[in-house]
C-alpha cells in the first residue's frame, strides 16, 4: 500500500505536539529554547564587554547585571531540558521559570533602549522578537506544572532585583546622558613686555592655565590662542550718539572683539597678528590636573597698533561620554580638503582634524551608527575660532537643526572654554624707543 504524501511530515509535527512522560510538548520546549539561548548570547557579549570597557560605573555595573541576566538565562535553558523531560532535579521548573523572567526583563531593556537610542533595525527587530519570545515563554513555563517553593518570598525576591536593574539602567542610559557637569577653565597671564638689545623689537610673553576641577575627565578637541593688534584713535571732542550706534552695529562675534562704546575711542577693527595651538589636539586633562603653556608675542617697535589683545579657547568632549581615537590632521582647505560651506565663508581659511568616536557603552556601540569627530581650526586676517561637529561618515557638512545640536552636546559632553580679551596698550613700550 502507498504511503500518503506528507503522512511522514504530519507525523513528525504530531510527534512534536505530543506529551512526553512528563505531560509537556517538545515543540514548547524547542520554542523556550530558541528564545534563551540567543538572549543568553547576546546578554554574555553585551554584558561581558560593559563590565570590561563601559566608561562609568553605572556602566559597568550595568554590564554586571546583563551578566548575570545571561547566567539566569542560561541555567533556565538547562532547566527546561531537564523539566521537560526528565525532572531529575526537583526545582527545574523554578530556575527555567526565573530564567524566562530573566530573559523577559533584559529583552525589555534593551528593547526601550534600543527604541529610544538606537539606530539599529536589525537590533529593534531582534529584541522586539526576543522580547515577544520572552513573554510567552515566561506563560508556557508557568503552565507546565511546576512547583514553586515559597511562592511569595520568590515572587518578591524576582520583582526587588527587576526594579533594582531597571533603576541602574534608566540610570545609566536614560537619567545621566542628560546631566551637564562642570568643564576645564582657561586662565591667561600677560607678562611685563621686553625690549630687544638694539630696541628694535619687543616681545610679550603670555602664560595659559588650564584647570579642571570636575570630577571626570575630558579630551581636548581642540585649542587655540591668539593676538589681535587694535588702532584706537582718540576723538578730540565727544563723539555723537550716532557714532556710537555705528559701534555697536560693527560688533561681530566671528571677529571674537568686544569694542567698548566709547565717548572718545575710536576703535577700528582688529588685524590677526599671532595664532597657535596650545595643547595636543586629541590629549587629555584628569580630573584636578593642572596643565600650562606659555607663548611669546614679538613685534618690532614700530608697529602701527595701539594696543594688543589676547584671546584663548579650547573645546572639550567628556571621557565618560565617549572613547576617542587618535584625533589626527586630515587636511587644509587651501589644498582642497573638502569641507562644509559655512567653514570657509568670509574668506576663512581651515585646518581639518579627524577621529572615530566610540560609545561609551556596548549596548550603544552596536546599536548606533559609527561616528566621527571633526575640529575645524578656522583663521583669517580678523581673528581665530574652533568648530567642531561629530557626525556619521558622509554628513560632516549637515548642519543639525537647534534641537538635534542640544542632544549632541549633552550625549558626549561636549564644552567649550575661553578667556579674553585681555588688553596691553603699547604706548609705554612704543615710548621707550
Amino acid at each position: 500500500m502507498k504511503t500518503p504524501l506528507g503522512s511522514g511530515i504530519r507525523s513528525r509535527l504530531r510527534a512534536l505536539w505530543t506529551p512526553t512522560a512528563t505531560g509537556r510538548s517538545p515543540l514548547a520546549m524547542m520554542l523556550i529554547l530558541l528564545v534563551l539561548v540567543p538572549t543568553t548570547v547576546l546578554l554574555g557579549i553585551f554584558g561581558i564587554q560593559d563590565l570590561t570597557e563601559a566608561l562609568t560605573y553605572p556602566g559597568r555595573i550595568t554590564g554586571a547585571a546583563l551578566t548575570i541576566l545571561g547566567i539566569l538565562t542560561l541555567a533556565g535553558a538547562a532547566a527546561v531540558v531537564d523539566h521537560w523531560f526528565h525532572s531529575s532535579f526537583p526545582y527545574s521548573g523554578t530556575v527555567a521559570l526565573l530564567g524566562a523572567f530573566a530573559a523577559l526583563v533584559a529583552n525589555l531593556m534593551l528593547l526601550f533602549e534600543t527604541w529610544k537610542d538606537g539606530e539599529s533595525l536589525l537590533y529593534l527587530v531582534a529584541w522586539s522578537l526576543l522580547a515577544a519570545g520572552s513573554a510567552c515563554a515566561v506563560v508556557m513555563v508557568y503552565q507546565s506544572r511546576i512547583s514553586i517553593p515559597a511562592p511569595r518570598r520568590l515572587a518578591a525576591a524576582v520583582i526587588g532585583s527587576a526594579v533594582l536593574a531597571a533603576a541602574n539602567f534608566s540610570y545609566e542610559h536614560l537619567f545621566q546622558p542628560t546631566q551637564r557637569g562642570a568643564k576645564p577653565l582657561i586662565a591667561l597671564s600677560v607678562g611685563k613686555a621686553v625690549i630687544r638689545r638694539d630696541r628694535d623689537a619687543f616681545a610679550v610673553p603670555v602664560d595659559i592655565k588650564l584647570e579642571n576641577h570636575s570630577d571626570v575627565g575630558f579630551y581636548m578637541l581642540g585649542t587655540e590662542f591668539h593676538t589681535m593688534g587694535e588702532k584706537v584713535q582718540l576723538s578730540r571732542k565727544d563723539r555723537l550718539d550716532e557714532q556710537w550706534r555705528d559701534d555697536a552695529e560693527q560688533w561681530s562675534v566671528a571677529d571674537q572683539q568686544m569694542h567698548p562704546l566709547s565717548r572718545r575711542e575710536i576703535h577700528q577693527r582688529g588685524q590677526l597678528l599671532a595664532a597657535q595651538p596650545w595643547l595636543s589636539t586629541g590629549a587629555w586633562i584628569e580630573p584636578g590636573e593642572k596643565l600650562t603653556a606659555q607663548t611669546v608675542v614679538q613685534l618690532p617697535m614700530t608697529t602701527p597698533y595701539d594696543q594688543l589683545t589676547f584671546y584663548a579657547t579650547a573645546a572639550f568632549a567628556r571621557k565618560d561620554r565617549l572613547r576617542l581615537d587618535q584625533l589626527a590632521r586630515i587636511g587644509y582647505t587651501w589644498h582642497g580638503v573638502d569641507v562644509p560651506d559655512w567653514v570657509t565663508q568670509d574668506k576663512t581659511n581651515a585646518v581639518v582634524f579627524s577621529g572615530r568616536v566610540y560609545e561609551n557603552n556596548a549596548i550603544d556601540r552596536h546599536t548606533r551608527d559609527a561616528r566621527w569627530v571633526t575640529v575645524y581650526w578656522r583663521f583669517n586676517e580678523h581673528g581665530v575660532s574652533l568648530s567642531e561637529n561629530i557626525a556619521r561618515k558622509g554628513e560632516e557638512a549637515r548642519v543639525p537643526p537647534g534641537e538635534e545640536t542640544t542632544a549632541l552636546v549633552a550625549r558626549y559632553g561636549i564644552a567649550e572654554a575661553a578667556t579674553g580679551p585681555y588688553e596691553q596698550t603699547l604706548w609705554d613700550i612704543k615710548n621707550r624707543k
